[in-house]
């Protein structure tokens, strides 16, 4: 199964640069028929993470996926799922 890996570490206090580069990954996932996204938003204070999670809720975003997974095992991990 192909999956696409986008750690926000670097760009985790730039709040636009951190939409577009979701955006894209989901645009590209979607386009090129990727199964599976992971996002890794860190732990920290949790913050990052609710924001990753309020994007993906947006309903033009919503639409292109099947399912979000946030990962039991590292709170710093948030899995999208599509179905092809």
């Amino acid at each position: 199964m192909a999956k696409i890996k986008l750690d926000l570490h670097d760009i985790f206090n730039k709040g636009g640069a951190i939409e577009d580069e979701l955006n894209r990954v989901i645009r590209y996932a979607v386009e090129k028929k990727i199964a599976l996204v992971e996002i890794i938003p860190g732990k920290g204070s949790g913050q990052l993470k609710k924001h990753v999670i309020r994007f993906l809720q947006k309903p033009e975003i919503k639409n292109l996926y099947h399912r979000i997974e946030k990962d039991d095992k590292n709170f710093g991990r948030v899995f999208i799922h599509f179905r092809f």
